[in-house]
């Protein structure tokens, strides 16, 4: 049996897409915090930032699991087991009295956090072909940015009023409130299960198809250097904004409710416009507003202008740009493997959150005190997204179909 997924379907559009954001809560809701604890748990701002790539390493690392697994299983009962982990992950969190144990059930937090937007992105494929799971994921990533606009500001009064373990708390209430809903609403979508999925030989067979196919390998790196400009900012600017600009920690979540609200508004109109302009034409246009903001932030920087509009409005557009680039690379590189969606599905995460987590901690080491090494890593991460795509043009691995579609 199946769920009828559309965007009119209210309760579970809205259980898919606070699943999605699973992750960017995890990460946004303690930004306010990330400065203080350098001095609470008498730590440096390397080790603290690590809290963050160490998040999106395990999402990377368990991804690889999960889709293999659903395939196999279900998407519902594997996705069950992903939400238990994570509540025990953030309890861990909770709890935790110096660095080091706060890093290690981070990594427990994003192994179970990750079953959301891996098994989401499969059950849209189980349901939708190309052009719709685009259209439909466009409007999640917009919707969703809703959750990373609001969770910064309520983690800002969270933080002044109870201190940094209350974002823990508050995580661990709503991954139990999500076993709740996903055992209420969310029936399988999974109507052909593969019972060689989870087999190791059989894995690899998927993951080597998958890898050799160009299409899905040009998708998946352009939206691997996209997501890492994105999450360079999502890594350090906190770091930006409250240590270089001065701003207070309470105050931070205002000025990121302005940058997420930039991914809303490029998911929605993404989603009006990819089933005229096709997937890979919407790839390209974010590609290049993209490039050209991370040249303007850059070119701000050199310059040494170091204002909240030089830092925030260039994040914005970086932020605008992705949400054409994500939703439509993400469609684009499934659609070629409906036996295997889960699995495709892992690959694209393992690459996404992998290349993410490298590149914010490259952001992180570089910090220096200023702009520069930020708008540094956003600029190089969206020239590596255009040298993809463009080559991916060039040689035909994505190209734009006659009429409406895109390849």
């Amino acid at each position: 049996m199946t769920v009828e997924l559309n965007p009119k379907d209210i309760k579970v559009s809205v259980l898919l897409t606070l699943m999605v954001a699973l992750g960017p809560l995890s990460t946004d809701l303690y930004l306010p915090s990330l400065p203080s604890l350098t001095e609470t748990l008498s730590t440096t701002v390397s080790r603290v930032q690590a809290t963050m790539s160490v998040f999106i390493a395990g999402f990377a690392c368990a991804t690889i699991i999960y889709g293999p697994l659903s395939d196999r299983f279900g998407r519902r009962p594997v996705l069950l087991g992903g939400l238990t982990v994570f509540v025990v992950g953030s309890l861990g969190c909770m709890i935790a009295v110096t660095i080091e144990e706060l890093i290690v059930w981070r990594f427990v937090q994003a192994i179970g956090g990750c079953a959301g937007p891996v098994l989401v992105r499969a059950v849209v494929r189980d349901v939708y072909e190309k052009e719709e799971a685009a259209r439909f994921l466009a409007y999640i990533a917009s919707a969703m940015a809703l959750a990373p606009a609001v969770a910064p500001m309520i983690g800002g009064w969270l933080h002044v009023l109870f201190g940094w373990r209350s974002h823990f708390v508050a995580l661990t209430l709503l991954g139990v409130l999500f076993i709740w809903a996903v055992c209420i609403l969310l029936r399988e979508t999974n109507v052909s299960r593969d019972h060689t999925a989870t087999q190791t030989r059989q894995m690899a067979r998927n993951f080597s198809h998958i890898l050799k196919q160009s299409q899905f390998r040009a998708f998946s790196l352009t939206l691997m250097f996209s997501y890492g400009a994105l999450f360079s900012f999502i890594s350090v600017g906190a770091f930006v904004v409250i240590g270089v600009l001065g701003v207070a920690p309470d105050r931070f979540g205002y000025l990121f409710f302005f940058v997420a609200i930039g991914y809303a508004s490029g998911g929605l109109i993404a989603g009006k416009l990819v089933g005229r302009l096709g997937v890979s034409n919407m790839i390209g246009i974010g590609v290049a507003l993209g490039l050209t903001v991370g040249i303007l932030g850059l070119a701000l920087s050199l310059n040494g202008i170091q204002t909240i509009a030089a830092v925030v409005m260039p994040v914005v557009g970086v932020f605008f740009a992705c949400g054409f680039v994500l939703p439509a690379a993400t469609a684009g590189a499934l659609m070629p493997f409906p036996q295997i969606a889960g699995t495709a599905s892992s690959a694209i995460s393992f690459l996404q959150m992998s290349g993410g987590a490298l590149i914010g901690f490259l952001a992180g080491y570089l910090h220096d005190g200023t702009t520069l090494p930020l708008f540094a890593v956003i600029f190089a991460s969206w020239a590596g997204a255009a040298l993809i795509y463009t080559h991916a043009r060039w040689t035909g691995s994505i190209r734009p179909l006659a009429g409406a579609t895109g390849a």
